[in-house]
């Protein structure tokens, strides 16, 4: 059985490939292609990286859920229904990937349509592109929205724990706060600042890193649970 330090170093290793990939899917292969204005035309020029932005996605939730696997008998020793509620948060954002992910080739092979469609109907394509777009830009935002649940819990639970340190938990606390409030009000076309996103995106960084260099705090881990 592995040591509960070498669970946080892997943990961290998991963490910041979903950090990493978030970057590069929202930033470079998804955001520039199916949120530019021409994106029924960007998004069949560019098929094969939002291919790769699905793929990797998947991964990216599939990695979230064995990270709360890992993380799950440490957070059971303190909490058995926290530790569990971490589990089915991160399965339920994972759901909520998937559902993204069908909107996302709904509109690459809509593109595709399209494209081959160019001189024929292309009216009728176009309404069904605006529709399509509508579609995603919900599954996008109830995605982030889900997303904010199970990071929520996990900082909650090093704050409780003192897995890591507290300015990292508190940190972590407050940026998804931030977070979910943005994409809140956005959802409903009243977006405050997308800078509202920018501390979550610096504690995500930073939180793996730390893993990463000194794992969880054994000492912690080792005394008996109350």
């Amino acid at each position: 059985m592995y040591s509960n330090q070498k669970a946080g170093r892997i943990s961290g290793l998991l963490f910041l490939f979903v950090f990493i990939s978030g970057v590069v899917i929202f930033q470079f292969l998804q955001g520039p292609v199916l949120f530019s204005d021409n994106f029924l035309n960007a998004t069949s020029e560019n098929s094969n990286q939002i291919i790769i932005s699905v793929l990797l996605s998947t991964l990216s939730g599939v990695a979230s859920i064995i990270i709360a696997t890992i993380l799950l008998p440490i957070f059971k020793r303190h909490s058995f229904n926290l530790a569990f509620l971490y589990l089915a948060f991160c399965i339920l954002n994972f759901i909520a990937i998937m559902l993204d992910n069908v909107s996302v080739v709904s509109m690459l092979e809509l593109s595709q349509e399209y494209v081959k469609n160019a001189d024929g109907n292309s009216n009728s394509l176009e309404l069904m592109g605006t529709v399509f777009y509508e579609k995603h830009r919900w599954t996008h935002y109830m995605f982030l929205l889900i997303s904010c649940f199970p990071v929520f819990v996990l900082y909650y639970a090093f704050y409780l724990y003192k897995l890591v340190p507290r300015i990292i938990s508190v940190v972590g606390i407050l940026s998804v706060i931030l977070m979910f409030i943005e994409v809140l009000f956005s959802i409903f076309g009243h977006s405050v600042s997308m800078n509202m996103l920018l501390p979550m995106g610096l504690i995500q960084l930073i939180l793996p890193l730390w893993l990463i260099y000194k794992g969880l705090n054994s000492s912690l881990l080792e005394q008996p649970a109350n």
